[in-house]
This record gives C-alpha cells, sequence and structure tokens, in this order.
C-alpha cells in the first residue's frame, strides 16, 4: 500500500456562532466541549439548561484541571464536559486541558461538536476556544498509517465556535502543524530525499512558491563540502538543498529582505561509521523534523496571508553508511571557507546546517531562523516538555519565550559565550565539528553553527528536543508533536519581533 507523501487538505466544516450556546444550537449538537474558570461557577445560568450544569458541578467538586462529563435533557441528550481551568492558567495548561476534554468525548464520536468557554474574558477567552478546537482537529486529522485494515477514526463533521475566534488564522497554523507530523511520521522508504523533493513540488505549485533545488553537483560548485561530506555516504546521491520563496502581494513588502527559516532535513540518520544502536536509529526518520517544521510554517504563514516575505531553506540529505562516508579526521571545507576537522560521523546535523546557514546568509534576509533536531543534550537539560533556542541578539530572549509561552510551545534561552569557541580549536583546521565527550553538546553546536551566520543578521537556532515525545505533548497525541509551528508563526506574529530585528547587534 503506497502512502500519500502530502495530507488530506479538507478539516470538518467550521462555523462560528456568536455569544453563548442557545437552545436551538443544542438541538444540533451531539457534544458540547467547555472549558470553564475556575472561578466562574455563577456563569452557567447563562446557558441553556445551566442550572443542571451548576448542580452538576457544585455536586462533583472537581479540582482545577480535571475534566467531566453531564448529560443534559435536550431532545437527543446532549453530552457536556467540561474542563475545570486553574486560576491564571498558561496556553500550555489551557491546551493540555482541552486534549483531556477531548480524550473524555472520543468513545462517542460526535459528528456536531460545538465548543464553549466560561468565565474567561479578552484574549484568554480566545486562548481558550482556540485550545478546544486546535485539540479536536489534532486528535482527529489524518495519518500517514499503511495498516491494510486500518481502524476507523473519528472525525466530526461540523465544529462550531460560541464566541470570537478568527477561523480562519486557526485553521492556517493547524494545517501548517498538520503537515509538519505527517511529513515526519512517514517512513524512511517513503521520504527519501528525492520523494520529499517532489512532495514539495506539489505544495509549491499549489501555493505559488518559487523553488529551487541545489542538488548534489549544484552544491559542489557553491563550495558546500560540509554537506557534502554527509549527502556521500548515500546510494541514492538525491540530498538536496531546497529553497523556497513565499512572496506576498505587494510592492513594498516584495521589497522587503525576506525572514529566512532554515530546517535540518535527514531522512535518516544512521549515525554514519559512528554507528547508533538499534535503539537509538529507531526514530532516526524523524530526524527531518526541523525542515518538516519549517515547511509547516511556511504553510500557515502562507494561507494567512502574513505581510513579509519568507524564504525556507532544506537541508534533504540522509546519513547513511557506504564506501564514500566520511570519516573521523576527514577535513572539509564549508561554503563560507571554514575548514572543519570531523570528530563524530553523527554530528551530522550541523554540517549540513553549516553551509546551508551560511548560503542563506548570502541572501541577506532579515534574519534567519533554523530548527533541527540537533542535540541530545538538550533533551537531556529540558526534557521533551521544552525545546532550547539560542540567539546571537540577547535583548530577543523576552521575545523568544514569551512566544513560547503564548503558543503552548515552550522554549528556554540558552547562553552561547564566546569562550566556549576555545574548546572547538582545532590544531589542523579552522574550528572540530563537535567535542567528542558531549559535554553540553547543545552549547556548542549553537557555537558551531554561529560561524556560519553573517555576524550582522539576527539569528536564532532551536533545537527541538520537543520534537518527540512518548505519549505527546500538551494538545498533540502522537509521539511527533510538530512542535515548532506554533511558536514560530507565534514569534512572527509578535508586535515586538520585526522592530527588536533591527537593534543593533551585541555580543552574546
Amino acid at each position: 500500500m503506497k502512502v500519500k507523501l502530502l495530507p488530506p487538505g479538507a478539516l470538518p466544516t467550521l462555523s462560528r456562532a456568536a455569544g453563548r450556546p442557545t437552545s436551538a444550537l443544542y438541538n444540533r449538537l451531539d457534544a458540547l466541549l467547555l472549558l470553564v474558570d475556575a472561578d466562574a461557577v455563577t456563569g452557567f445560568t447563562d446557558f441553556p439548561l445551566g442550572d443542571a450544569l451548576a448542580r452538576e458541578h457544585a455536586r462533583l467538586k472537581r479540582p482545577p484541571g480535571s475534566c467531566y462529563s453531564v448529560t443534559l435533557p435536550t431532545r437527543r441528550g446532549l453530552r457536556v464536559v467540561v474542563g475545570v481551568l486553574p486560576k491564571a492558567a498558561d496556553p500550555f495548561q489551557t491546551l493540555s486541558l482541552a486534549a483531556r476534554i477531548v480524550r473524555e468525548i472520543a468513545t462517542a464520536q460526535p459528528s456536531t461538536v460545538g465548543l464553549a468557554q466560561l468565565g474567561a474574558v479578552g484574549p484568554a477567552a480566545t486562548t481558550a476556544l482556540e485550545a478546544l478546537l486546535t485539540a479536536v482537529v489534532t486528535a482527529t486529522e489524518a495519518k500517514p498509517i499503511q495498516k491494510s485494515r486500518p481502524a476507523p477514526g473519528w472525525r466530526p463533521k461540523d465544529i462550531v465556535v460560541c464566541g470570537r475566534l478568527d477561523l480562519d488564522a486557526a485553521r492556517a497554523v493547524h494545517r501548517g502543524a498538520h503537515l509538519a507530523r505527517w511529513l515526519t511520521q512517514l517512513a524512511p522508504n517513503a521520504l527519501t530525499p528525492g520523494s520529499y523533493r517532489r512532495a514539495l513540488a506539489t505544495l509549491a505549485r499549489a501555493h505559488g512558491w518559487r523553488m529551487k533545488v541545489h542538488d548534489e553537483a549544484a552544491l559542489r560548485r557553491l563550495g558546500a563540502g560540509a554537506f557534502i561530506a554527509v549527502a556521500r555516504g548515500s546510494a541514492r546521491r538525491d540530498a538536496a538543498l531546497v529553497h523556497l520563496q513565499y512572496r506576498p502581494r505587494g510592492r513594498n513588502a516584495r521589497a522587503q529582505a525576506p525572514i529566512a527559516l532554515v530546517g535540518k532535513g535527514l531522512c535518516f540518520d544512521t549515525g554514519g561509521l559512528n554507528i547508533k544502536t538499534a535503539k537509538s536509529m529507531l526514530d532516526m526518520h524523524a530526524d527531518m523534523g526541523g525542515s518538516a517544521v519549517a515547511v509547516g510554517m511556511l504553510h500557515a504563514l502562507t494561507e494567512s496571508g502574513f505581510p513579509y516575505p519568507v524564504d525556507a531553506w532544506l537541508a534533504l540529505a540522509e546519513n547513511r553508511i557506504g564506501p564514500e562516508s566520511y570519516t573521523q579526521q576527514d577535513i572539509v571545507t564549508a561554503a563560507n571557507g571554514t575548514t572543519i576537522q570531523v570528530m563524530h560521523t553523527d554530528a551530522e546535523g550541523r554540517m549540513v546546517l553549516a553551509d546551508t546557514l551560511a548560503l542563506a546568509s548570502r541572501t541577506r534576509p532579515a534574519c534567519i531562523i533554523d530548527f533541527a533536531t540537533l542535540t541530545g543534550a538538550c533533551v537531556t537539560a529540558l526534557t521533551e516538555r521544552l525545546s532550547g533556542v539560542f540567539t546571537n541578539r540577547p535583548d530577543l530572549r523576552d521575545v523568544l519565550e514569551g512566544a513560547g509561552r503564548d503558543s503552548g510551545e515552550r522554549v528556554w534561552t540558552f547562553p552561547m559565550p564566546s569562550d566556549f569557541d576555545d574548546d572547538l580549536n582545532s590544531p589542523v583546521a579552522d574550528t572540530v565539528q563537535c567535542l567528542i565527550d558531549g559535554k553540553g553538546d547543545h552549547i556548542y553546536a549553537a557555537r558551531f553553527l554561529s560561524h556560519f551566520v553573517t555576524p550582522s543578521i539576527p539569528w536564532i537556532h532551536v533545537d527541538l528536543s520537543s520534537a518527540e515525545r512518548s505519549g505527546g505533548l500538551a494538545h498533540v497525541p502522537t509521539s511527533i508533536t510538530g512542535f515548532g509551528v506554533r511558536f514560530g508563526t507565534t514569534l512572527l506574529a509578535h508586535p515586538d519581533f520585526i522592530s527588536a530585528l533591527k537593534a543593533p547587534a551585541r555580543n552574546p
């Protein structure tokens, strides 16, 4: 059974009802999912049959963070699942509770679902509704499963949002995150660098993106020796750097320098000649997750009509074992002329990113944001609940962590002082690729990558320690989380982000 490289695009029908649910809406719904602020008990009376809801709420006395189910005596018997929000709940807590509500109703497989909140006002109300919508569509999204007899899944036909929410924006972000998860879940014999390029060509035609492919021959001409070193171990020889361009309408927007998204796209990583163990190699088809996040972001930004130009630079390759595989102590020259002494062939991600960052820098973008499943050290430092970020603009720290908080995809900013470079000195080249003991590898990797970004360009490096988590994360029930699309789109929408990019550079 051949799997599709791109997910189906259709979502349940989304509509909005002004204000609170009505008796007429109750009669249309199969289920109502309701987020309730812990202090909003008296507000139940504003709902149809609110007295019954208030009595059950008082009787059950569920603590904040929990949910419960009530059946109201409507014509068809309306199932209401209520989640009790903690006081001052942040978006991560809200998304997590929304996911519990969805799990509570999933076995009933309702066809028409209403979403409502009680007690929150302003942005908090929007956050609650968006969390419910995101949790429903994420839990019921299609997955690239290749079972000969797949089990039927639940997918509502209609979702009605009671309150103010920009459905188009929410739909765009979800579709981008779904695309990232779909690509990352594909088997390694389905998503190769070559088939990935074909999928990107389909997306480019659909969205009007410009697409340029730098294959191995072109990369050699560009002097991308670090990228080529990794690629040459694969018998397919289909590695490439793919450059996608989104340009919004309007002469002024097109004249601006683009925001560059860079993604690590290792479609499979054996570790190379320093081969991984079976346990460590098991999920290495997902080592292209950074590129999937960059594509998902570009997809979401395009659908939402983002007003600034955006480029995506995707480093598509495999780290295989073959007669031409690169090896320890090789010395290669990157596209910016830096010579690199190879210390470990399983540190391949920073090799392909080095050349990709250098080539993206040549276009003088407004900023560069790279996404990569790069180091186990970042997982050790943060677990899979947060991802690490690094930047050459320390003034961006509050903006970065604020975007993580607001999106529910939390990040923590690590330092990368320049004195770490002392340990990366090589006696025979400009720099070593990594340290052999792995201590602090997430910081050393960031310092290594910083040498391939023009210092005048604001740069953000996202080490995706949250790309995979057993049991899922927040609203995502699958181990492949698609982490980064919500964070990235929230960051680019932050009112202070563009202005912060124009601040003068300071040493981190």
